[in-house]
């Protein structure tokens, strides 16, 4: 009874791309462990926060000293990507005035934890497409197309930052911001995610992925982020209502870390979204990660030669890959 049961879900989802896709996905994700991916991601992304938001709130205190009003309403928006944890990094996040070591080592903390950021995005990128170990950019310039990248990811937070405080600034100064402006904020910050990632996956994908195959994991991406932004405001305008603060620092740093790994997982998935599409790695068996006793599809097949081919080191190395038929599971009769 079970096992037709399978079988016919097996059959609906390789015939429906709606079905059979996403599944694809989550099967792509799990094979390339993704959640330690992420996890890896946002160890470098929580080790980089917190000296950035010092090198900001200290460079706003150099550049707009004269206006304090302005300094707060910047950090202010640039505190609203973290809507779960924003109010308490407004309180623990101060400048390093008057202490050159202190913003040296600021400095050099942040150029390390983003390019860490980058360095693991990199690596998460080449386990999705299977690129060969052999073909993967060396050290040094692996971190060079990470330096690369520092000032586009600048540039998008300005950016972000900016449309973030559009509400935040028409409300300070008095006017009334309607549904339609905020639904357009969202709107533009959406489509300034997308081109931010569009960047970051041509920068750190392999060369030889062609661009036009990094557009549909850029918007699920894209679309992705904002919708994690929309649904953190609201969870805690509705849900924790200043609930928050009464954890201290122990419910900073956890919000923190769950923050920028939700983010981080959809960068992976988006980049896997990427990979399945380009390479038509759907319909998968439905129980391909489960058991041996399985009748692989084509997909199946690319998807595990593809692993198999990610780990070769040398040029002059061969792999080959074969497949034989998965033997059968005797039975209680037999």
């Amino acid at each position: 009874m079970a096992g037709r049961l399978v079988e016919k879900l097996d059959r609906f989802q390789r015939r429906r791309r709606w079905a059979g896709f996403p599944l694809a996905v989550v099967y792509k994700f799990a094979d390339d462990q993704g959640s330690y991916l992420a996890a890896l991601i946002a160890y470098y992304g929580f080790l980089s926060l917190f000296p950035l938001l010092l090198l900001l709130v200290t460079i706003l205190g150099f550049v707009l000293q004269n206006d304090a009003q302005l300094q707060a309403e910047l950090l202010d928006s640039a505190l609203a990507q973290f809507p779960v944890i924003g109010s308490q990094l407004r309180d623990n996040v101060r400048s390093l005035t008057g202490n050159g070591a202190g913003l040296a080592l600021g400095i050099l903390l942040t150029l390390y934890g983003c390019l860490g950021v980058a360095g693991a995005a990199q690596n998460a990128f080449n386990r999705a497409w299977a690129v060969p170990r052999n073909r993967r950019p060396n050290p040094i310039k692996a971190r060079l197309r990470s330096l690369l990248l520092l000032p586009v990811l600048g540039a998008g937070i300005v950016v972000t930052t900016g449309l973030a405080g559009l509400t935040t600034s028409a409300n300070a100064y008095g006017a009334d911001v309607g549904a339609a402006v905020r639904v357009l904020a969202i709107l533009l910050a959406v489509v300034a995610n997308i081109g931010l990632f569009m960047v970051i996956f041509r920068v750190l994908t392999a060369s030889h992925v062609p661009t036009r195959d990094l557009r549909i994991g850029a918007v699920a991406a894209g679309v992705g982020w904002q919708a994690v932004q929309v649904l953190g405001t609201y969870f805690v305008t509705n849900m924790l209502r200043g609930r928050s603060e009464a954890y201290g620092v122990f419910g900073l740093v956890l919000g923190l870390v769950a923050w920028i790994y939700l983010l981080a997982l959809v960068l992976v998935l988006a980049a896997e979204i990427n990979v399945v599409a380009q390479r038509r790695l759907w319909p998968r068996a439905l129980l391909t990660p489960f058991t041996d006793d399985v009748q692989l599809t084509s997909a199946d097949e690319r998807a595990y030669t593809g692993y198999a081919g990610s780990e070769q080191h040398k040029g002059f190395e061969v792999i080959d890959v074969g497949f034989a038929p998965p033997e059968k599971t005797p039975t209680s009769d037999e």
